[in-house]
């Protein structure tokens, strides 16, 4: 008797909890409704854009409320666009349709999987909204069907004409774009200049192995490009002819060719640049960059494979690199020796910032064949008396505990006359790296991991900077 009293109240108390969680969420509804307008904009406006569509169902007066937005954007991961790639389209025309030409979009932003009837669609709401002259920012974000592992030539054709389809039928959407990014397309020999030409407003560009065909040359052209990304394409080279307002560029090139060339970039100051291909070639920094002296941030990255730039003599660079505050040396293989990077030090007596990556990352490896390959960098030591008067920061991935590293720490403190910070971590971890290379062996780390392995080690750097006014700080951040 006692247990059938025990189960009947238990139900009656689940029936008043389901009873109360109702009129909670009534309440809560109703709460909801019943905020003004430009408070509930701003919670949809933090949201997902398709997350603030879905929630404006609440109420009646909310559901007016997408269409009031002035950020709309709808930018889904690769794997879930492909499922709900005629949602994204279903809700940017439905938003759009439904808007007061009235109201100015500050920022609009939609990642659309190239198929035909749905990027018509999304690109004839958008021209329609352009044509109110109200919206301030506007992005296509075009993925393919397949990524770039799966295409085939015959893909890349394909796609490139599927593109041209779309970017003819909508004219008016791709003349008031402001960034677009692309994957996956050959193009032909007009096609680019002719998306160049037509998007007006177009501040960044960004191409994943795009191209005009294997070895073609890209010519650059554009009165208000402000970022210019380009990676995996197989370009023979890329001419960036006449590009005023161009601030930054990345560039990831795949063929043993002259990539890039530079024409009148006068406000260029973010360079990125990433040698794709394992090659005995190497560049010179005085040749790539003889027509750019306003670079002040400055990215190389070796992937883990051979130096693919050549260490010059200072008075060459120098007039090049006088405006150069921060440089990053990415993936820099381990067995090599880092002493070679102070050539960028003498060169560039504004260094404020350096970064160097020291990492034998498998994955970024072309093959795994280049690995016996590699070798230490040829350079001219700097003069002994060597001092630079602006550097304050430098830090190392991948530090370790030994002569190479303690060495060059050493040599940059006693040289950087102001340094306040070093930063010295351990070696960066890639799973993948594990799963797909488990045949490669990894170098056991020397990495100080107790305090007082950390403290001998500080103190004996240190050493270098006694006699400074106010000698480094030094971080171990593993």
């Amino acid at each position: 008797m006692k247990l059938n009293r025990v189960r009947r109240r238990r139900r009656d108390m689940q029936k008043a909890a389901a009873v109360n969680g109702d009129r909670l969420s009534e309440l809560s509804s109703d709460r909801l409704s019943e905020l003004p307008n430009d408070l509930l904009l701003n919670i949809l406006e933090r949201m997902d854009t398709l997350d603030a569509f879905r929630a404006s169902f609440v109420s009646k007066r909310m559901q007016k409320l997408p269409s009031m937005l002035l950020q709309i954007v709808i930018d889904l991961g690769d794997d879930e666009l492909v499922r709900k790639n005629s949602v994204v389209t279903d809700v940017t025309c439905k938003i759009l349709s439904k808007r007061s030409p009235e109201i100015t979009i500050r920022n609009l932003k939609v990642k659309l999987l190239l198929t035909p009837n749905d990027c018509r669609s999304v690109g004839k709401s958008v021209g329609l909204a352009m044509a109110t002259k109200k919206l301030d920012a506007a992005e296509f974000d075009i993925l393919t069907p397949k990524n770039s592992y799966l295409c085939k030539d015959a893909d890349l054709l394909n796609y490139a004409n599927q593109f041209n389809t779309f970017f003819a039928d909508c004219p008016d959407a791709f003349s008031g774009l402001t960034r677009l990014q692309l994957e996956n397309l050959r193009f032909g020999e007009s096609d680019i200049p002719n998306i160049l030409t037509t998007c007006k407003r177009l501040e960044s560009l960004c191409f994943f192995e795009c191209d005009a065909g294997i070895q073609s040359v890209l010519h650059v052209e554009h009165a208000g490009l402000v970022e210019l990304v380009i990676s995996h394409g197989k370009f023979k080279t890329v001419q960036l002819d006449c590009l005023p307002k161009l601030q930054r560029v990345a560039y990831t090139w795949i063929l043993d060719e002259n990539p890039l060339v530079f024409g009148f970039v006068p406000q260029l100051s973010k360079l990125s640049l990433t040698n794709g291909r394992v090659s005995d070639k190497t560049l010179m920094l005085s040749q790539l960059l003889a027509n750019v002296q306003t670079v002040s941030d400055l990215y190389l990255n070796v992937l883990s494979e051979k130096i693919w730039f050549r260490p010059e003599c200072p008075r060459v660079l120098s007039h090049l690199l006088g405006q150069l505050q921060f440089v990053n040396l990415d993936n820099l293989p381990e067995e090599c020796d880092i002493a070679w990077t102070m050539f960028l030090l003498e060169a560039a007596p504004f260094i404020e910032d350096l970064c160097i990556t020291v990492w034998d990352h498998k994955c970024a490896r072309e093959s795994q064949k280049s690995y016996s390959k590699k070798s230490d960098v040829k350079w001219e030591p700097s003069a002994p008396n060597f001092k630079h008067k602006n550097l304050t920061k430098l830090t190392i991935y991948g530090f370790q505990s030994d002569s190479k590293f303690m060495g060059y720490i050493r040599r940059v403190m006693e040289a950087a006359l102001n340094i306040k910070e070093v930063s010295l971590h351990d070696r960066k971890v890639c799973n993948l790296c594990a799963v797909l290379f488990p045949h490669v062996g990894v170098r056991p780390s020397t990495y100080p991991r107790s305090f007082e392995e950390k403290d001998s080690l500080r103190k004996k750097i240190t050493e270098a900077s006694m006699m400074m006014a106010s000698p480094a700080v030094i971080h171990f951040r593993s």
